[in-house]
């Protein structure tokens, strides 16, 4: 069954966005290998990002749902859950039979997976993600 296997905050300051989840949570943020020589788009604007990686993990120091931090893309950016599916394609699909949007078509992340942003028909983003290492 699919379920959340990554989130993603959206930042105006990423500095101090990691100094406020660090210290708040405890969460581990390190840049993402690739995100300083253009590997990473954005799927809103198609311009190269600098990505954070979030490490979590539960009260007893097992690692849990590890998440992303990046500046805001656009205004009403915001934070995103990315569900695990076999097939973006085909999931993208069922979201908009079932009346939901697709905000940005399917996109590589070179090396992880591909991911399309979606709404549901409340108009809450999400996205759908399919693990996939030749990505590119």
């Amino acid at each position: 069954m699919p379920t959340i296997v990554h989130f993603e905050i959206p930042t105006d300051d990423i500095e101090r966005a990691k100094k406020f989840y660090n210290e708040l949570f405890g969460w581990k943020i390190e840049k993402l290998p690739g995100t300083d020589d253009s590997q990473l788009t954005s799927a809103a604007t198609g311009q190269p990002i600098e990505y954070w990686m979030l490490t979590t993990t539960d009260d007893k120091g097992n690692k849990a749902i590890g998440g992303g931090m990046m500046k805001r893309q656009m205004p009403d950016h915001r934070i995103t859950n990315y569900i695990n599916v076999n097939s973006v394609d085909e999931y993208a699909s069922k979201v908009e039979k079932l009346g939901g949007k697709i905000a940005a078509p399917k996109h590589a992340v070179p090396g992880r997976g591909y991911f399309a942003l979606c709404l549901d028909t409340e108009n809450n983003p999400f996205a759908v993600w399919e693990s996939n290492e030749s990505a590119k």
